[in-house]
Order: C-alpha cells, then sequence, then structure tokens
C-alpha cells in the first residue's frame, strides 16, 4: 500500500476488510459460469465489474479529518501540532516521520524535485498542504486553511 494510502486509512477513509469482502464476492461472481441456453443469453457481467472498482477508488463515506484528528491528538500524550506539521501529522497517525519516510511520501505525491532534494523545511509545508489538499480530493472533510 502507498503511503498515502495508509494515512488515508489510518484516518478512516477506506475500510480494507469490507473492501476486500466486497470485491472477492464480486470477482467470485464474475468468475463463476453463468448457466446458459441456447434461447436464453447469459447476462452481462460488466455492471458488477464496475460497481466493484468504484469500491475501491470511493471512501466509504466522508471523513471529517480535523474530528478524526483532534480526537487521536486528545488520547496523545505528545501534544503534536498536527495542523501545520507533516512530522507531527505522521507520528500522530502512528506512521513514521523520518525525513526518509517524508521524502518517499513527497515523491509519490509529486512534490517538485528541488523541494524533495533541497530546503526540507519547504518540503515539510508542501507536503502538509498537499496532503491535505489530496485527502479532500478524496472525500476528507478539511478547512480550506489546512489546504492552502
Amino acid at each position: 500500500m502507498s503511503i498515502f494510502g495508509t494515512i488515508m486509512e489510518k484516518l478512516g477513509f477506506m475500510k480494507k476488510k469490507a473492501a476486500d469482502a466486497v470485491l472477492g464476492s464480486e470477482a467470485q461472481a464474475a468468475e463463476a459460469p453463468a448457466p446458459t441456453s441456447e434461447a436464453t443469453p447469459a447476462p452481462a457481467q460488466e455492471p458488477a465489474v464496475v460497481e466493484a472498482a468504484a469500491v475501491t477508488e470511493t471512501p466509504n463515506q466522508e471523513v471529517d479529518v480535523v474530528a478524526v484528528c483532534d480526537a487521536l491528538a486528545a488520547k496523545n500524550p505528545e501534544k503534536l501540532n498536527w495542523k501545520s506539521s507533516i512530522v507531527d501529522l505522521l507520528k500522530l497517525l502512528g506512521l513514521d516521520s523520518s525525513l526518509a519516510h517524508r521524502k518517499a511520501l513527497a515523491e509519490e505525491l509529486n512534490c517538485p524535485k528541488d523541494l524533495i532534494g533541497g530546503d526540507y523545511s519547504q518540503m515539510n509545508v508542501w507536503l502538509h498542504k498537499e496532503v491535505m489538499k489530496q485527502l479532500a480530493e478524496n472525500g476528507g472533510k478539511v478547512p480550506d486553511d489546512l489546504k492552502n
């Protein structure tokens, strides 16, 4: 799974087991031979395949990113500034916040190359805003001030 995908999963965007169960049943239905007779054509399987693809690409529900992160922060003994720090956001989610991991996330999200190899504070700012922007694009409820 991608780093960004892991972030989404930790925030509750995808219910991986539920998606896997649906995909498994859809895949079995698509693979099972349909009983046919020469007079009655078999029903097309395409809609089931399209629905299965939609399940994997679409979050199960809208996630209020601020509410989820605030709830996690309330349980965390560290005072984490997750609203402006990518390092603190990753720590809050229980993910690796090392420079190498942030560089990998930056590459995954198509960060400008000069930021990845240059000023890491600028990369971190870009990365935090981009993560928030992409969470919003994937169905998350994210205030504008965290995306811009």
